[in-house]
């Protein structure tokens, strides 16, 4: 079992990497992680990491024909 905070917190790089580039979906981070992590990381460890990003602001759904995963986008007017 890999630590969920590791998991977590390389998915967040992955996703802020590709942030304007590409979209990513679940699959594709969970799928990445188990690329990066080996046998240790468990679809349920990616499925946790990503809830942890979810609950914790850091990344959020979006859907444009499907479901993506995304860093929060800022309003034109929002303050830095």
């Amino acid at each position: 079992m890999a630590d969920v905070n590791a998991v977590a917190e390389e998915m967040y790089k992955l996703v802020a990497e590709f942030f304007g580039k590409k979209n990513l979906k679940a699959g594709d981070l969970t799928k990445a992680m188990i690329e990066k992590f080996g046998a240790d990381c468990t679809k349920t460890d990616c499925k946790l990491a990503i809830r942890q990003l979810m609950e914790s602001g850091r990344c959020v759904y979006s859907y444009f024909g499907g479901s993506y995963i995304t860093l929060p986008h800022k309003e034109g007017a929002a303050p830095e």
